[in-house]
């Protein structure tokens, strides 16, 4: 693989990093730009140009090739322009795909929710059962770090990236298919789309499916050809999975479901019963998904990665039996909070706090739904969580699960569950 022109990175984050090192070490001399929307455009070794000067660079094709980070949208404006000079755009995934490929079995999971304790799950049953598995994507290493240093490779994968994945895998996984992501992709229906890309092509891949994904219609239609779906798990291997879970620190139906299909997966790349049993056990909570502390009488758990309603259901589902004030609300995608609000009796909420913007909707929802519910319509989660500080005989159980992205307040998810620890453990007491 040789490039002839100039490299125009459009992000600066972790993928960008790691394919400008991808190119450093192929071509030494490649002179390479980097533009961003927003933030640094510090990367070693690049040329930053601004966004408002590309028009006039793809006119005079100042570059060959566009590598495009994945929080970069591929339909913006500015592509079809590139387009129209004839400037390809690729993603750090397809140079791994032309670069590595070959040799290798690839596992590409996607999914609205679910995806990263999908692929964390199948890398852990595969390593335990003996193989040589990495585990890269949105978890574990960009593509281009793990280059060829697995045998096997899982990759987790949004739809961000699945939108222009030119790579076969030899396995597709789907979890679940919900709205998300309208922003980036324009509508729902495009956003369902480029989800589904990664199993709606011509190939010889195996599928596996999610317990909702298996009766969605859209999902049906994509796969093709049901003959593409990997086996069912028997009964003796489901029984065993649902007891290692029970002892495991899975927590809710929904992560039983991901374990069912981690182990399709599993046994689809060589996996074993053993192996795979000894990955459910071996399982760690990912970082701010369901991340559980005690600080003084309250269980607070940080579920800050919950972008969509459903993943809100999900950590609600995961708490039976609990007196619970949930936080929600964020960052506007158009998603729909009826239903969530019409649950929330029903799950045990007893007090919802709600951050903008779309805390707004939801919090209007649960009024007509549930009234018997108190509603604290804070301006920030600071905010809210000093309000339920003073309301600790209404709960035992304290839920930061926002249903939505966290951008209009905080950098990330990251940030946004970090702050929540470390204000619980101040307003609540000592872990």
């Amino acid at each position: 693989m040789r490039f002839e022109e100039p490299v125009l990175l459009y992000g600066a984050g972790k993928e960008a990093v790691s394919t400008r090192a991808f190119l450093k070490a192929r071509q030494p001399d490649l002179k390479v730009f980097v533009t961003v929307d927003s933030g640094s455009a510090d990367i070693a070794e690049t040329e930053a140009i601004a966004p408002a000067d590309l028009p006039a660079a793809f006119q005079a094709h100042r570059f060959g090739l566009i590598v495009k980070s994945p929080g970069v949208s591929r339909y913006k404006p500015l592509f079809e322009l590139a387009a129209a000079a004839g400037i390809p755009v690729t993603s750090n995934l397809n140079l791994w795909g032309a670069a590595y490929r070959q040799g290798r079995t690839m596992i590409a999971i996607t999914g609205t929710k679910g995806k990263s304790t999908t692929a964390t799950l199948t890398h852990l049953m595969l390593t335990h059962s003996g193989l040589d598995a990495g585990l890269a994507g949105n978890v574990g290493l960009a593509p281009l770090d793990i280059a060829d240093k697995h045998e096997i490779v899982i990759f987790e994968l949004s739809s961000y990236q699945t939108a222009d994945m030119n790579v076969l895998p030899d396995i597709a996984a789907l979890t679940n298919l919900y709205p998300e992501h309208v922003d980036w992709h324009g509508t729902v229906e495009r956003y369902y789309a480029d989800k589904l890309h990664l199993i709606d092509r011509e190939g010889g891949f195996a599928v596996a499916l999610g317990e909702t994904a298996k009766t969605n219609a859209l999902v049906a239609k994509a796969l093709r050809d049901p003959r593409r779906l990997l086996r069912d798990l028997t009964a003796d291997e489901e029984r065993a999975i649902e007891q290692a879970a029970l002892h495991s620190r899975l927590r809710g139906a929904h992560n039983l479901d991901n374990a069912r299909l981690a182990a399709r997966i599993a046994l689809g790349a060589g996996g074993t019963l053993d192996g795979i049993l000894a990955g459910v056990a071996a399982f760690q909570p990912l970082p701010h998904r369901l991340e559980e502390h005690v600080f003084g009488t309250v269980t607070v758990v940080n579920d800050s990665i919950s972008t969509t309603p459903e993943a809100t259901k999900a950590a609600l589902a995961a708490y039976p039996e609990r007196r619970i004030a949930l936080i929600a609300g964020g960052h506007e995608r158009q998603q729909d909070y009826t239903e969530l609000a019409g649950l929330l009796d029903q799950r045990g909420v007893t007090v919802l706090a709600t951050l903008p913007v779309t805390g707004d909707r939801l919090a209007a929802a649960t009024r007509a739904a549930a009234p018997s519910i108190e509603i604290i319509e804070a301006p920030d989660l600071d905010a809210a969580l000093l309000a339920l500080s003073t309301r600790t005989g209404r709960f035992d159980t304290l839920i930061l699960s926002p249903g939505a992205p966290s951008y209009n307040q905080f950098k990330n998810f990251e940030e946004r569950g970090s702050r929540f620890v470390s204000r619980c453990a101040q307003l609540f007491g000592s872990s």
